[in-house]
């Protein structure tokens, strides 16, 4: 039995990705009652919640928590967080790095958005649950 594309984690990482998803959060929680993606001003998007919160991200820190399976590994093998930007190189001449924009933004089913992003990723698929449970606001980031 092959077991090509499967990914085994250590039990602290089951464990810990066991508490990020086992809150149950109300459906009110968990549905926009409007969404804005600033593209034009490049500053992010933010989502008004049914629920009356609120949350705000960057375009960059939403790029650094790409859901996809390929940066969930990258970011599992290399201890970062979701949001957080990969370490850059500390040589003498640093490469310039386009900042992080969606080209296009599409909704995907009634459950998530999707980016394509100005460095070619469009993989993945970032869901109103993922979105709620990353929120950035001073009451939710602990």
């Amino acid at each position: 039995m092959s077991h090509e594309g499967i990914r085994f984690i250590s039990e602290n990482e089951a464990q810990r990705l066991a508490r990020e998803t086992s809150r149950e959060l109300p459906r009110e929680a968990l549905e926009p009652a409007r969404v804005r993606v600033n593209k034009t001003t490049g500053t992010g998007m933010e989502i008004d919640w049914k629920d009356g919160h609120q949350s705000r991200w960057t375009f960059s820190w939403l790029r650094d928590a790409c859901p996809c399976a390929t940066c969930h590994e990258e970011r599992g093998a290399t201890g970062r967080k979701p949001g957080e930007p990969k370490p850059q190189p500390t040589g003498l001449l640093q490469m310039y790095k386009e900042p992080a924009r969606p080209e296009s933004v599409s909704p995907v089913g009634r459950y998530a958005i999707s980016f394509r992003w100005n460095d070619g990723h469009q993989s993945g698929i970032y869901s109103w649950d993922y979105l709620r449970r990353h929120c950035l606001c001073p009451d939710c980031h602990v």
